[in-house]
């Protein structure tokens, strides 16, 4: 019990200690003790991204703003090193992310007005092309009669076609039809239905492409109706803001129960959990 709390007391000094090198005219910069997500802003952020781009996951701006590009750089992060992909940044994943990157240090100074953000902070959506992240990095207040988020929150961006009729929809299909599946399956199966929806083979609705005779079991045998869990609906929504593990996939199959021959003659994509997805 001791010699585990002695690692676990080295790792948060790790976090705490080896996130900066000391400068003589430079504040002392760590990761703070806040989780992070989607509208975050400060220092925090501004080390998360740097560890994430050191790794080769995170390839844009490096400002202190936790958007939408972060949040899968996190997935991507934590799914690689056998970790829950949430995009929600907790102890557990600060510390791992140490230990992953002790070869980056800070090194200083901070960009032009990033000392002046409040590290950790969640600031409200974004709004008219620029997040009020933006406008607190570049100077610019925000309203003070704007809703701040208190979580992770969950973009617009990508969902302005759908309706939350078609995003309830859709939960429903993937919990019937990926259920026990691996969250990447689920989203795979998400996936599938957004590329039909592009596809001009398919109806050009979500109801039309679901409901297509023949198209999905779940709705020949009912399970459709059955209730989905949040497991699901985060899965329709990764797919929707741009998590794509299964690329142009339009079909995908079960080969230990499928019993149609000519999915089989489909260019396999590939594979995850029980299922193949197919284009």
């Amino acid at each position: 019990m001791r010699k585990k709390f002695g690692l676990q007391w080295l790792l948060a000094c790790m976090v705490a200690g080896s996130c900066f090198a000391v400068l003589p005219n430079s504040p002392v910069q760590a990761f703070s003790d806040r989780n992070l997500s989607y509208g975050c802003i400060g220092y925090s952020v501004y080390e998360l991204q740097n560890r994430l781009k050191y790794l080769g996951y995170y390839h844009g701006p490096i400002n202190g703003i936790f958007t939408w590009d972060v949040y899968w750089a996190v997935r991507d992060f934590q799914y690689a090193f056998g970790m829950q992909p949430t995009g929600y940044v907790n102890m557990a994943t600060k510390m791992q992310l140490v230990k992953a990157t002790q070869g980056w240090h800070y090194v200083g100074p901070l960009p032009h007005g990033m000392e002046e953000l409040p590290d950790g902070q969640i600031v409200p959506n974004p709004q008219n092309g620029q997040s009020n992240a933006e406008s607190v990095a570049s100077g610019q207040s925000v309203p003070a009669n704007s809703d701040v988020v208190t979580g992770a929150a969950v973009s617009n961006s990508g969902t302005s076609a759908l309706t939350p009729a078609d995003i309830d929809l859709m939960a429903h299909v993937v919990h019937a039809e990926a259920k026990g599946e691996p969250l990447l399956g689920q989203v795979g199966v998400a996936d599938v239905i957004l590329n039909r929806l592009k596809d001009p083979k398919f109806p050009q609705s979500i109801p039309g492409i679901i409901y297509q005779p023949g198209a999905f079991q779940c709705v020949s045998n009912g399970t459709i109706n059955e209730p989905y869990n949040a497991e699901s609906l985060q899965a329709v929504m990764d797919a929707i803001h741009g998590w794509d593990p299964v690329g142009s996939a339009l079909y995908y199959f079960n080969p230990a129960t499928s019993t149609s021959p000519w999915i089989w003659g489909k260019p396999e994509i590939t594979k995850i959990g029980n299922q193949i997805f197919s284009q």
